[in-house]
């Protein structure tokens, strides 16, 4: 049987169950090595450069696929430049009651209220720390539900996890905890980055920090977290996390709360990235997220602002084989339109999404 028709018939057996079951299914499946993996993609033109980063590719995985690091070794055969795992938080939670992932299938979206449910700062660490040769991971930090001191939380999943880490992502942006969202406010923002940025300079290895922002940000709101971004000298900002916008929808799951991520995003969130990138002057490197389903798509996130591109929603309906298939695409248009390199590319289309 052909890779494809293995992809095909697996994607239509985990469309038959519940959607959170699938998640752990394909999981299962990743770690099980019966899902086809084409290795690493790159290329000259498709190397680049992201926060003193070298990637083979600007194709990464957004956080919340393997949110417990527990698939690391396939997933870095699997085409990707480079994964985010978690988020995690200090402690272990739950996260909320189920259900709480929802297909669009109508919509090619996704709804999630995942809550942050992980298994807590140390179990994750023990896996990045077993965590395979030549593979760019970041992780994404969280708060727990019930912490009195979020901030403090943040400080202490770097400390635990920050040894075994290329990157490190502030996600004060799912719309899935209560108030996390409070925390993008200016004066909050830039004391919890500060302190982590206190912590991360503690390290025995120096850690890019990068902020991962929600793409329901007015003007005002992202003018502050670019003014935050360059007074504190961030690593980078990733546009955007999940939306709670429902405008448009067909399926009839539109109405379940939580975060709305996959094609209904792309150009909200571009939109997003496009302005960041004028607001920061290209000095603070961006990576554009949300929606991306094709070479097409990732090639606009770059034109608009960034320097790497993150996908997962996609890959619900897709399968892993996207990965070299946008690869490949992004090649043909960078080739197309004379770029040597991704970072000729970067802001070169910015002004369409303003």
């Amino acid at each position: 049987m052909s890779r494809h028709a293995i992809e095909s018939l697996g994607l239509a057996l985990l469309h038959r169950v519940d959607p959170e079951r699938a998640h752990g299914l394909s999981l299962s499946a990743l770690r099980a090595g019966v899902v086809p993996l084409p290795g690493q993609v790159t290329s000259d033109r498709l190397r680049t450069r992201i926060a003193g980063l070298s990637l083979p590719n600007p194709l990464g995985l957004a956080a919340g696929y393997d949110k417990n690091a527990v698939a690391l070794a396939p997933l870095a055969r699997s085409g990707f430049g480079f994964l985010e795992v978690g988020a995690a938080t200090p402690r272990p939670q739950p996260g909320n009651p189920k259900p709480r992932l929802f297909r669009l299938s109508e919509d090619r979206a996704v709804i999630n209220r995942f809550g942050f449910n992980n298994d807590g700062a140390e179990a994750i660490a023990a896996r990045l720390a077993k965590r395979p040769e030549g593979a760019v991971i970041g992780l994404n930090l969280g708060a727990n539900k019930d912490s009195s001191d979020r901030a403090e939380d943040f400080r202490k999943v770097l400390s635990t996890c920050g040894a075994h880490l290329d990157f490190a992502t502030v996600n004060v942006s799912s719309p899935n905890t209560e108030k996390l969202r409070d925390l993008q406010g200016k004066a909050a923002l830039s004391a919890l980055l500060r302190g982590v940025l206190e912590t991360r300079d503690g390290l025995a290895r120096r850690v890019p920090v990068f902020l991962k922002i929600a793409p329901d940000l007015d003007e005002a709101g992202l003018a502050d977290i670019a003014e935050v971004a360059l007074e504190l000298g961030l690593d980078a900002v990733i546009a955007t996390n999940t939306t709670l916008d429902r405008a448009g929808l067909a399926s009839a799951h539109r109405d379940q709360g939580g975060g709305l991520s996959g094609a209904p995003l792309f150009d909200k969130s571009t939109r997003v990235l496009a302005r960041l990138s004028r607001l920061t002057g290209g000095q603070v490197p961006l990576i554009g997220v949300g929606g991306v389903s094709n070479a097409e798509q990732a090639y606009a996130k770059i034109r608009a602002g960034a320097s790497a591109v993150q996908l997962y929603s996609a890959l619900v309906y897709e399968g892993l084989s996207l990965v070299p298939r946008i690869l490949s695409g992004l090649e043909e248009c960078l080739q197309r339109d004379g770029f040597a390199t991704v970072a000729e590319a970067v802001g070169t289309g910015r002004e369409d999404w303003l």
